[in-house]
This record gives structure tokens, C-alpha cells and sequence, in this order.
């Protein structure tokens, strides 16, 4: 540990006695994040539809990591644990708006120790304990901060290496058609099958189809910068998801609806143009990777690995297993999941309850849509998943035969090596990330059916 200390000291040193052309030569760091969106609502994932020129054309310069997973679906703990290489549940911050100690070493302090300069700019969702770490915070509450993200990149301190957190508003709700250039028709959408194919349903899957789209635009914009300042080979790109998109099902899930996420990589000094891989990656390992490029060395604190061997030749693996945990977000729960390359296991705490999606999913067209048709009986079985209590403890999906998740093995005889093999193997990953459920775990904030605040917590947001 003392050896790692003096290191970093000695490296630090170096940075700052080097001349300004050579510390220059040290390679950039963009994250672009979008706002709860499903890792296959892009064309560059696939899907036929939705107008993401962009994307797409980053997936063609770069690598596309197609299996690439959240280590939870909900906006502020995934952020957290991106930020600091941990599982949520060991930030200090694993239920939604809660406040990561100061202690906690996010990438940018050791980035901003080796001489780079740090701004996030767009959403700020990583509590105000920690805003010491960044050179430069531009929050933005309101959708309009992908504004700043060129002025930063064009101001940035010229004689310095940068890391830029690109934080977008969208596509999260509350939907505005009104801002929206609408350029991706409801007659267009494909309805999952988690939802009932409704007016309803396609006109809201369209506003978020739209938001995306203007993500994607913001996306294209910074790319274009980065090529005009004639830093593109020396600068690493990352575009990532912090969660599913914000409709049931998908949100706050631990299937692959709401931990798989978008995962588009460009560094031309590093990564070869059109390449893909199946590796298994978990967003932890973002700040091992990038601290491994920039030669710096990896706090003791990260749990995650680099996948720099991957960057370097996509049939490289370095993990066969992830992690993942459904703590609060606007309703109690608590769950756990482990994933290989085949199969999901989940384990549900709290199967009295129903598995609600968050309450801006609740409140949204698609759920008061589908309530209506619940009560009329004219849901299927899949559908009703987000109804339905009690619910079962142990969930096991075969990813591959059943890409939405829509069938639990976990009751099948045939199953039950790998359901007893995936338990035991998150059994391990608990002890040993000493994952502790409360004695006392945070209730409902929000009205299961409506989504409105419930009055005993009216001051909650004050």
C-alpha cells in the first residue's frame, strides 16, 4: 500500500516537470452519459427505427461492447459506483439521492493528482460531498447543459490533459413534445413486449425515441469538436447509459431491460474502427481501464479490473461474472443478481412486494395505460409482471433463448445445477463485498398506482 502511495507521488512529480508539449501527449478522457436508456435503443444495438446517425457512426470508428453491464439501474448509485470503481452498496451512496462520503476517491481526484483537468457538465447526480474532486461543475437541471459541453471543450486549460463528464438530461423524463423535434413517428415504434401496443404506449416510446435522438445530435456535436481541435487519436470516448429506459419492466430491473447498457468506445490510438466484442464488462471497470491508459496507478479502493487487454483485442475476456443490486428508488427493495455470459440469477428480498418501476414510470402514459387495461383483465402475463404480488424469491433467465427475460427457471428440474451454482457463486460476491441488507430499509416515498408523493413524505424534497 505504502509502495502505491510513493508511486503516484513520484508519478505526480513527474507530470508536473514535464514540458508542456510531452504532458500534453498524456490522452483525454470524455464520458458521455446518457439518462436512462436501454442499451438496445439505438441502431448502432440494432434496433430499426429510432435515428441515431451518430451512434451508429461512433460504433463504426470504435469498439461496440455488447455485453457491457450496470452494476445497478438506478441514476444516482450507478453514477456513483462508475465514478469511484465500487459496488453501490460500498460508495456509502446505494439507494437513489443518497449522499456519497467525502472519503470516497472517485476517478477524477486521482486524475486531477497526475495533472489532468476535470469538468462535469450536465447533470450532477453525484452528491455535493465529493464536488472537490473536479476542477469544474456546470450543473444543469433543466436539459439545456449539452450547450456548455462544446464551451467547455473549446476553453478547456490548454497546456493540460482532460477528463470531461458529459452529462445528458435525456432521455429521462418528464417528456416535452414541445421541445422535441419530432422526428420519430409513433407508427415507427416497436412496442416491446413488456407493453401493451396502445396510441398510449407509442406515442410516449416515440417522445423517447425523440429524446434520444437529440442526445444523439449532442453526441455528434461533441464528437465534431474533438475532430476539429485535431485531438481525435489521442482522445478516449466513452457513451454509456447510467440505467433502462424509464418505463416498467426496464428501470430499476436487474434483467437485462435495466442493467445491459450502450457501451461505444473510440480512442483511434488504441482501438481498432468497427470492431465489437462479447466480453463481459461491468461499468466498475471503467475507472480501472482508464487509469490504466493514463499510467496512473488504481486506488486499492476500486473493485473493478481493467479491460485495456480487450481494448487491445476484442477476443480478450478479463471477467466471467457480473454483480448487480436493486437497492430504494422511490420504493423499498432489495435485490441481488450475478450474470454470466448465458444466465441471470436474481435474488428478491421483499417478495410481498410488487415490482414496481419508479415513480416517474409510474406516472407515465405507458403505466396509466396499462393499470386501465389491468382492470378491464386484457393484460397478458408478461405484462402483468409489474402488478403482480407476491412475487417469487429466486429468478433465473436464460438470456439467449429469452432476450426480455419473460420466463423464470427457477423452479425447473433441469435448472437447478445452474440456479444452485449462480446462488452460491452470489453468495460469495455478498461475504465478500460485505453486502449487508439493513435491519430497517427505507419505505415508500411514492403512491405504487399513481406515482404522486405520499403526504407523510411532502417535505421530503424541500
Amino acid at each position: 500500500m505504502a509502495d502505491k502511495k510513493v508511486q503516484k507521488r513520484i508519478y505526480t512529480l513527474l507530470l508536473l516537470l514535464l514540458p508542456i508539449g510531452i504532458h500534453a501527449a498524456q490522452p483525454n478522457f470524455i464520458i458521455i452519459v446518457a439518462d436512462d436508456m436501454s442499451w438496445t435503443d439505438s441502431g448502432a444495438y440494432g434496433h430499426p427505427t429510432i435515428k441515431t446517425p451518430n451512434i451508429d457512426q461512433m460504433a463504426l470508428d470504435g469498439m461496440r461492447f455488447d455485453q457491457a453491464f450496470l452494476t445497478t439501474s438506478s441514476c444516482s448509485p450507478s453514477r456513483a459506483s462508475i465514478m469511484t470503481g465500487r459496488y453501490p452498496h460500498n460508495t456509502g451512496a446505494p439507494e437513489l439521492h443518497s449522499e456519497m462520503p467525502a472519503t470516497q476517491v472517485m476517478l477524477t481526484k486521482v486524475l486531477k493528482e497526475a495533472g489532468y483537468y476535470t469538468a462535469s457538465v450536465g447533470k450532477w447526480h453525484l452528491g455535493e460531498n465529493v464536488r472537490d474532486q473536479f476542477d469544474l461543475i456546470i450543473e444543469d437541471k433543466e436539459g439545456a447543459g449539452t450547450q456548455q459541453w462544446i464551451k467547455t471543450l473549446q476553453e478547456r486549460p490548454a497546456n493540460q490533459p482532460f477528463f470531461l463528464w458529459l452529462a445528458s438530461n435525456d432521455p429521462h423524463r418528464v417528456y416535452s413534445p414541445e421541445k422535441i423535434k419530432q422526428s420519430n413517428s409513433p407508427s415507427m415504434v416497436v412496442v416491446p413486449p413488456h407493453y401493451p401496443d396502445t396510441a398510449e404506449v407509442r406515442k410516449d416510446l416515440a417522445n423517447y425515441y425523440n429524446e434520444i435522438s437529440r442526445l444523439d445530435h449532442d453526441l455528434g456535436r461533441v464528437r465534431a469538436e474533438v475532430a476539429a481541435q485535431g485531438i481525435t487519436k489521442n482522445t478516449f470516448i466513452l457513451f454509456l447509459s447510467d440505467n433502462g429506459r424509464p418505463f416498467p419492466a426496464s428501470k430499476t430491473r436487474l434483467t437485462d431491460e435495466g442493467i445491459r447498457t450502450p457501451f461505444i468506445i473510440t480512442y483511434p490510438q488504441r482501438v481498432q474502427s468497427n470492431t465489437t466484442t462479447s466480453s463481459l464488462i461491468s461499468t466498475i471497470d471503467i475507472f480501472p481501464t482508464i487509469a490504466d491508459i493514463a499510467n496512473i496507478p488504481i486506488p486499492s479502493t476500486v473493485s473493478g479490473k481493467s479491460f485495456l487487454a480487450v481494448l487491445e483485442n476484442p477476443q480478450n475476456s478479463i471477467r466471467n461474472r457480473i454483480y448487480a443490486e436493486h437497492n430504494w428508488h422511490d420504493y423499498q427493495a432489495y435485490e441481488r443478481a450475478v450474470r454470466n455470459e448465458r444466465y441471470t440469477y436474481i435474488r428478491n428480498a421483499l417478495p410481498e412486494l410488487a415490482a414496481t418501476p419508479p415513480a416517474d414510470a409510474v406516472g407515465s402514459p405507458t403505466y396509466q395505460a396499462m393499470r386501465k387495461l389491468r382492470d378491464a383483465g386484457e393484460l397478458t402475463a408478461l405484462q402483468m409482471d409489474s402488478f403482480t404480488q407476491p412475487r417469487a424469491v429466486d429468478f433465473l433467465y436464460d438470456n439467449i433463448m429469452d432476450p426480455y427475460s419473460t420466463v423464470n427457471l427457477a423452479n425447473k428440474t433441469e435448472y437447478q445445477s445452474i440456479l444452485k451454482t449462480l446462488s452460491a457463486d452470489l453468495d460469495k460476491w455478498i461475504q465478500s463485498t460485505n453486502d449487508v441488507m439493513p435491519k430497517e430499509l427505507t419505505p415508500d416515498l411514492f403512491d405504487r398506482e399513481t406515482g404522486r408523493m405520499l403526504p407523510i413524505h411532502r417535505n421530503y424534497m424541500k
